[in-house]
């Protein structure tokens, strides 16, 4: 994949994310006005993070990160593709159908597991009765993330990138039924989880099929590609473990302050617009074409691959980053301030999204760096490194809560993203000139650098003088549209001024592709 094509995949990928997560946002503020940061909004919050976690855990983290090069190099060398797809498939749906028994039958454990907090008040008997109607949601979507695997090697990223849309819309729609005709929200919210995970699979089986690909459950038939496939995936799946653990930290810690787990949530619902378009963007389209050029021995274009991916994680990531930590209150107060939200909410909120925003830059660029090992099918050392951050992440989150409180654990996860990207940077020394940025990214990074700076003095400074707009009844949204329209002027002016980025290459990147 040459470089504009490779901009133009990480754009594609970008923009549809950018649209779920702009969705994301409208059910979050439509959640936020209907039940605050109060015990339903909480209890769901944590059941629904129940089944992303365990997806996150079998498919996007772990299984899909060892699937996609396997499948990537048996399609450029036409290895019998589809049979390699159809045993994956067939070999995860099986231990998906049981683990979702399980996983039903305990609930109450794994609502403990998450918030002990709320043993003895009304929020634990919520989570587990939307706990066990929404559980069946990880069959579907980890389902849905192989396929989309086979999508996006054969470069359908958009058809993938739908998927997202597609639940936060369905998510719109139920609470806009459920407040026309008088439905209990939680128990509304709690059953459309499911219905979103059968919309989202039917959508990207019918894409797969339509290139070929007719993938049904079935009795896996442990192959050696198979054997192949689970024997990387294993190290793969165990840090997907050390990332759940680092979350099960957080909630722990949040849980035992009534209405954090709402705070954390929403703040990283805000965090996750930057991180998702950027990070997902990258990682989506990176890892196969990383994948097809050590295979063929072309370290050249895959050092190109890794310097352009990691050039443009930064120059969005750090601008987006100075702007979550200079107007946290602003953006949180104007995009949740409504309803039976409180001040407290306001301000509890914006400082847990400037604690995340510290640690942007690191979890885009994890995207960029891991792509390296999982493309040599290296996933050990990645493990090794995601154990060292959970000890730190731990760590902290646990030594400094009498101190810090709740924020404890959005700081942790900050710190142990950073300690993560510095194994994984110092790990692919080791790899050769594909795993260096070439010699264009360092002389544009401290460009990027400077104009996201003077876009944070001039966002600054802006908020001072819009802050009686902002205010509660003044012209809210139009004070945040300037705020963000002077930080984008700012900083790509500056940008430009300082050759932060070319204006050639924006337009040879969002060109249509010819023939």
């Amino acid at each position: 994949m040459q470089p504009v094509r490779l901009v133009r995949g990480f754009l594609t990928v970008g923009l549809w994310t950018f649209a779920s997560r702009l969705l994301g946002f409208a059910r979050d503020m439509m959640m936020a006005a209907y039940l605050g940061a109060g015990p339903v909004a909480e209890a769901f919050m944590v059941a629904f993070s129940l089944p992303n976690m365990f997806r996150r855990f079998f498919a996007e983290g772990a299984f899909n990160m060892a699937f996609v090069p396997m499948f990537a190099k048996r399609l450029e060398a036409g290895d019998d593709p589809q049979g390699f797809a159809r045993d994956a498939f067939k070999g995860l749906s099986a231990v998906l159908v049981v683990f979702t028994l399980i996983g039903t039958l305990a609930m109450p454990w794994l609502v403990w597991a998450m918030a002990a907090g709320f043993a003895g008040d009304a929020r634990f008997d919520l989570a587990v009765l939307y706990g066990q109607i929404g559980f069946s949601y990880i069959l579907f979507i980890s389902l849905v993330a192989l396929l989309s695997g086979v999508l996006n090697a054969f470069g359908r990223f958009t058809e993938a990138s739908l998927v997202p849309v597609l639940m936060n819309l369905m998510f719109i729609a139920a609470m806009w039924l459920a407040s026309v005709f008088g439905w209990d929200m939680g128990l509304t919210l709690a059953w459309t989880v499911p219905l979103t995970g059968i919309a989202q699979f039917s959508w990207t089986w019918f894409s797969a099929h339509r290139l070929g690909y007719t993938l049904l459950p079935g009795r896996p038939r442990m192959t050696p590609e198979l054997k192949r496939l689970l024997i990387i995936a294993g190290p793969a799946v165990l840090a997907g473990g050390v990332v759940q653990i680092n979350l099960l930290v957080g909630r722990q810690v949040a849980s035992f302050t009534e209405g954090a787990v709402a705070w954390l949530s929403y703040a990283d619902r805000l965090y996750q617009l930057p991180l998702g378009v950027v990070g997902i963007a990258i990682g989506t389209v990176l890892l196969p074409t990383l994948s097809r050029q050590l295979r063929a021995g072309d370290d050249a274009a895959g050092r190109e691959s890794f310097s352009r991916g990691a050039e443009f994680a930064l120059f969005l990531t750090l601008p987006a980053a100075v702007a979550l930590v200079v107007i946290a209150e602003p953006l949180i107060s104007v995009l949740y301030d409504r309803g039976v939200w409180t001040d407290q909410d306001t301000w509890a909120t914006s400082v847990a999204l400037a604690a995340y925003g510290l640690g942007l830059p690191a979890f885009v660029l994890q995207k960029v760096v891991q792509p390296l090992f999982y493309a040599r099918e290296d996933t050990r050392r990645p493990f090794y490194y995601a154990v060292a951050s959970m000890i730190v992440n731990a760590g902290f989150a646990v030594g400094m809560m009498p101190v810090m409180g709740f924020m404890a654990a959005a700081l942790a996860t900050t710190v142990s993203g950073w300690v993560m990207l510095a194994q994984l940077w110092w790990g692919a020394r080791s790899m050769g000139a594909a795993a260096r940025p070439d010699a264009r990214f360092w002389a544009r990074l401290w460009r990027i650098a400077l104009a996201s700076a003077l876009m944070g003095v001039v966002l600054w400074l802006a908020a001072q003088g819009l802050a009686p707009m902002l205010a509660k009844g003044g012209a809210r949204w139009l004070a945040l549209a300037l705020l963000c329209g002077a930080g984008i002027v700012v900083y790509f002016g500056a940008g430009a001024l300082l050759g932060a980025y070319s204006p050639g290459d924006l337009k040879r990147n969002l060109r249509r592709r010819r023939g």
